[in-house]
């Protein structure tokens, strides 16, 4: 049976979740300016610093970000009343049960949200992810072994970070020097994808889809800093969405879509096949099974086209997802089901 958070909790969440996209709208310090590149558009705050005229960049064009730029004016008229409303729904969410991060991780998410990280493509993968789907599914997690991490992964695209023609600020490195973390040497040459904290073995990696036959290290332009390639990271990053952090009064992060991130999770558990990875592995197959099981209830429709997508890449894909599902009979069951 899925354990979930009361409605209070469920509608405290989504009013934070709007709050807080509210306010990233409600910092726009001139005039918003659309921009077309191919098929996409994509909008930026347009200002004057002297006789500079700077661009920073707001979001791609949807029908929720048309109808905020709307109500631009009314929005930064109700800053104060925001803030003081998103500390109540912290409070009840918190009442309600709701998980916390450590305040290491809170700050630290918070000051890369500040940099302007998530707001340029940066997504959250990885455990901290699925921790995140506490909210966006109304679940009442029992944290075990399946979420337990100290480690923040995010992850971009490499031509959507060039094409923003916007840069992080502060940059990363100055952001993560400030919380005591220091550059990790890679094998090639000077770039650098990962960071851990000197005072202990948190890291800090980033990541981003791989379209070769290799896994090299490619730049984030958006970002400044370098990430490490993978496979099968296209499928998981794409068309994420806006999350919270129940730090504060809230910090607004993005992060997969639950029934993309399950999928992915049956592929990679395959991937792991080093003794070493074992344990990686086996988390990776917790996850998996208990996202399907509740999207399965709950959106069986997108876990069906999740699935239906990942299946129709390739041979490979199919093999990768079908190892893991010969371990997990039940989880076959469901989605054969579908």
């Amino acid at each position: 049976m899925i354990d979930r958070h009361s409605t209070t909790a469920h509608a405290a969440y989504h009013d934070l979740l709007r709050s807080l996209q509210d306010e990233q709208i409600s910092n726009i310090r001139g005039n918003p300016t659309r921009v077309v590149r191919g098929t996409k558009i994509y909008w930026y705050d347009s200002f004057r610093i002297g006789s500079d005229v700077r661009k920073t960049y707001i979001g791609e064009e949807t029908p929720m970000l048309l109808e905020r730029l709307e109500r631009l004016k009314v929005l930064r008229q109700e800053t104060d009343e925001r803030r003081t409303h998103r500390n109540r729904l912290v409070r009840i969410l918190r009442a309600e049960g709701f998980q916390n991060v450590d305040a290491a991780t809170g700050s630290l998410l918070s000051a890369l949200g500040g940099a302007g990280v998530f707001r340029l493509g940066g997504t959250v993968v990885g455990t901290h992810a699925f921790r995140l789907y506490e909210g966006t599914l109304g679940l009442r997690y029992r944290f075990d072994d399946m979420a337990q991490t100290g480690d923040i992964d995010i992850a971009s695209f490499e031509q959507l970070s060039l094409a923003l023609d916007d840069i992080v600020n502060p940059p990363l490195p100055d952001v993560l020097d400030g919380f005591s973390f220091a550059p990790v040497p890679s094998l090639d040459g000077n770039k650098v994808w990962r960071w851990r904290q000197t005072r202990n073995d948190l890291m800090v990696e980033f990541l981003t889809p791989s379209f070769q036959e290799e896994e090299g290290i490619r730049p984030l332009a958006a970002l400044g800093v370098d990430a490490q390639s993978l496979h099968h990271l296209n499928y998981l990053i794409a068309a994420p969405i806006k999350a919270v952090v129940t730090y504060r009064s809230g910090v607004l992060v993005q992060i997969p879509r639950p029934e993309r991130f399950a999928i992915h999770k049956l592929i990679v558990a395959d991937r792991r096949r080093n003794s070493a990875d074992a344990l990686k592995s086996e988390k990776d197959r917790l996850q998996a099974k208990f996202l399907i099981s509740v999207l399965a209830e709950d959106r069986p429709d997108d876990l069906l086209d999740a699935y239906t997508d990942a299946r129709d890449v390739g041979p490979q894909w199919c093999q990768r997802l079908d190892a893991t599902l010969e371990r997990l009979p039940s989880v076959r069951a469901i989605l054969q089901s579908l």
